[in-house]
């Protein structure tokens, strides 16, 4: 995107909202929710970030992470994580229902184009403070419950939620779909 700016500061974590095209439900899907929680999980790995927080809604993401370097590129940890998610999806869809990708199509001139994900960066917020986080982290897992997806934030399976609810009852939780960093948590 012509003129983002990107905030790669040291000791910072973002929270990114990354929005499906046109709002379509294109997350409805389990298997298109695992395909996020893989890339999630490879761009973690690959790039060295910690996953604090996360929820899928049917055509959103939300996702707390922080780098572990003090040297990092925010912008090349959003495509590692947003670009295969679309690359699998549109092979998916051209095997088994082409009569969906019109729907996903954008012109621009004579240029045509598909798009999984709405154009641009997403939204991402630099948090640098305890309770920014906090706050952050109870705002995405509260995220299903406002939509009416469930009646308590961890009932949503495709949320931390459950693995916060887990370490707070000193209990463990069954594999979550992706594995959430407590330990570099800001107290």
């Amino acid at each position: 995107m012509a003129g983002r700016r990107n905030y790669n500061d040291p000791g910072h974590a973002h929270c990114f909202t990354f929005c499906c095209y046109r709002r379509l439900k294109l997350l409805s899907k389990e298997r298109t929710r695992v395909w996020v929680c893989e890339a999630i999980a490879a761009a973690r790995d690959e790039l060295g970030w910690d996953v604090w927080a996360y929820v899928l809604m049917p055509e959103h993401v939300h996702l707390l992470a922080c780098p572990r370097e003090r040297i990092y590129d925010v912008a090349a940890f959003r495509k590692a994580v947003k670009e295969p998610v679309g690359r699998r999806a549109m092979a998916y869809l051209e095997e088994q229902a082409p009569e969906f990708l019109p729907r996903l199509v954008r012109r621009r001139g004579r240029r045509t184009e598909r798009l999984f994900w709405q154009s641009g960066g997403g939204h991402d917020r630099n948090l640098f403070t305890p309770e920014a986080v906090r706050a952050q982290v109870d705002y995405l897992h509260l995220n299903p419950v406002r939509r009416g997806l469930c009646e308590r934030p961890g009932d949503w399976p495709w949320s931390s939620a459950a693995d916060y609810d887990a370490r707070n009852r000193g209990a463990e939780r069954p594999a979550s779909p992706l594995r959430i960093e407590f330990d570099s948590l800001p107290t």
